[in-house]
């Protein structure tokens, strides 16, 4: 999979996680350095939202001819279990897209479609220079099969006429579209047909904010490649040897599955959430012009899936459709495709939602308790050490290079390295960050309950303050301020008796660090899904407990103690990258000698 956008909030958590799990490095080398309930369906069909702009949209506009004033529209609809579709005889247009066992965050029935807010429709070349849409076609139905199937036949002309089959696949997400252009004349040899789709996208969620984030059109190109369009601002772009194009909401999707790869598609989003303060209906607008080729019979088909944005789900059709999930690139999303989706899924057969993230926590806080034990260790040596590190700081603080050669001798004659502690906190940020990743992407917390959170894929409201917060937002969720107090005492336990005095510049940089990533954390993840937070908290507590385990019951400090001095009476092995970093700052201190001669 290959992504060629990276999502800049994305980022700035990544950057929370790493600073959560640098913490105690940075004072590590301070020390060296310085020391739902569904309506019934035909009640929902009644109701029709305030219409969008976008079907005025001046790029929607084609040529047209005149239609029959005397024309009676039908209504034609195809139904399975999943999803149920409206269509009109007036342009043969896709009214209405139902997703029958889902409701929006307000219980109201969830629509992909609606009328006036999407276009679905082909630009159909009469001649040289000429086009038809189908939008200004009148058809004619003919049942195939009740419910499931129907076909829809528009005449252009004496001589032309368009036929359009909308097959609906029984217990499936999936709708077939075939297209057939009947033409006597055989103006045109090879037929190119342009497909206009575009739509505005419902907001489904109670946070606009947090849901644009994961809202955005997305495609799939060459062989198991992907990539999406930027979440913020306008974005056009034309794209090839493309096999399918997703206009995803964060929780549900509308995907386009071409037989062939398509050149030369044309394809934009523009973002419609301006503020979160303000009662916003739509998220995105998502367009895409893709040309497709008739075959010899002046035949074509395709498909559309309609449903969740679920992995596990869209990984059954084996389409590809999965690459659609934001699930993150490189090893993060190896992680959660191979490790935490398929663990999570595990889980969530025997146990609750909430449940199943406490457990998965302690699944991951295990396989990297070695990682944890091997970071104490090297504070405790650090914390050992640190009287004698500081009479050094004392003796040789108008002498830098003499302060580091003589922190480097004392370092390797008491086998105490600070960086050891540094690479278990570079092969846990993979796992963390994935996890950031895993969370607002995982379909199956949508809707699902945990103590107070009344939906895991959401923020966990306690208070609503009446009045909205810059940064903050206009509630108060509770998992994010335990998290955030777990946090606290995280950080100010791995500091304990390491950090330095308060005279020192090192020292103060410290404890403000460990006042200002808790109040981070509390900002960022309060609009942020609860299950996220759920598990931030759970982690912390753990890590807490298991390092005081570690201290009280594994750790001997006087047993440290005696170890690293007798490590002061062996020999001091020659060799190694410490070695030669002592000797490089032994040249540098007799070239400084010289100098001053």
């Amino acid at each position: 999979m290959e992504q060629n956008k990276f999502d800049p909030l994305q980022f700035i958590g990544f950057l929370l996680i790493s600073a959560i799990l640098m913490f105690w490095f940075y004072d590590n080398q301070s020390n060296m350095i310085e020391n739902q309930q569904q309506e019934p369906v035909e009640s929902v069909l009644n109701e029709t939202p305030e219409t969008s702009s976008i079907i005025n949209d001046s790029s929607y506009n084609t040529d047209t001819i005149d239609i029959e004033e005397n024309f009676k529209e039908e209504i034609i609809t195809l139904e399975n279990d999943n999803i149920l579709i409206e269509l009109s005889t007036r342009g043969a247009n896709l009214n209405k897209l139902l997703l029958k066992n889902f409701n929006n965050y307000n219980d109201e029935p969830l629509f992909l479609i609606d009328d006036n807010k999407s276009i679905f429709n082909y630009n159909i070349p009469i001649g040289r220079n000429s086009t038809i849409n189908s939008a200004d076609l009148n058809f004619t139905s003919q049942i195939i099969k009740r419910n499931s199937e129907v076909k829809l036949t528009g005449i252009i002309d004496q001589l032309r006429s368009l036929e359009l089959t909308f097959k609906l696949e029984e217990n499936s997400s999936l709708v077939n579209f075939d297209v057939k252009l009947n033409d006597t004349n055989k103006y045109e040899e090879n037929y190119d047909i342009e497909l206009i789709w575009g739509r505005d996208s419902f907001r489904n969620s109670k946070s606009i904010d947090y849901e644009n984030r994961y809202t955005a059109l997305s495609y799939g190109f060459e062989e198991k490649k992907d990539s999406y369009l930027s979440v913020a601002g306008t974005t056009n772009k034309n794209i090839n040897n493309v096999n399918w194009v997703s206009f995803r909401e964060h929780f549900f999707s509308s995907i386009i599955i071409l037989n062939d790869q398509i050149d030369d598609v044309d394809i934009s989003s523009e973002d419609l959430a301006s503020n979160e303060t303000l009662d916003n209906k739509f998220t995105k607008r998502f367009k895409a012009n893709i040309p497709l080729s008739l075959d010899s019979n002046n035949n074509l088909s395709f498909q559309m899936y309609f449903g969740p944005t679920d992995y596990e789900t869209l990984k059954q059709y084996n389409l590809n459709l999965e690459n659609s999930v934001q699930i993150g690139w490189g090893i993060f999303g190896w992680l959660n495709r191979f490790i935490f989706f398929p663990l999570f899924s595990f889980l969530t057969n025997y146990f609750s939602y909430g449940i199943s993230i406490i457990l998965m926590t302690i699944i991951v806080k295990v396989a990297i308790a070695p990682l944890t034990y091997k970071s104490y260790l090297s504070q405790i040596k650090m914390k050992i050490l640190k009287p004698e590190l500081e009479v050094i700081n004392e003796k040789f603080k108008d002498d830098p290079m003499k302060k580091q050669q003589e922190t480097m001798n004392l370092y390797t004659k008491s086998g105490a390295n600070p960086m050891s502690g540094c690479l278990p906190a570079f092969l846990q940020m993979p796992l963390f960050f994935a996890l950031f990743v895993f969370f607002p992407a995982a379909f199956s917390l949508r809707g699902k309950s945990f103590l107070w959170a009344d939906d895991l894929s959401s923020y966990d409201s306690i208070l609503d303050l009446g009045f909205y917060i810059p940064l903050y937002g206009d509630h108060v969720s509770l998992f994010p301020i335990l998290a955030s107090i777990a946090i606290f005492f995280y950080t100010r336990m791995t500091t304990g008796q390491q950090m330095m005095p308060a005279s020192q510049t090192g020292g103060v940089n410290m404890k403000v660090i460990m006042y200002l990533m808790p109040l981070m954390m509390l900002f960022f993840f309060n609009n942020y899904a609860s299950g996220l937070s759920l598990y931030y908290f759970i982690s912390n507590v753990l890590t807490i407990i298991l390092m005081l385990i570690i201290k009280n019951f594994i750790i001997d400090d006087n047993k440290i103690l005696t170890q690293i001095e007798e490590n002061k009476k062996k020999p001091v092995k020659a060799g190694g990258f410490r070695a030669r970093l002592q000797k490089a700052l032994e040249e540098a201190e007799k070239q400084k000698k010289s100098r001053s001669k």
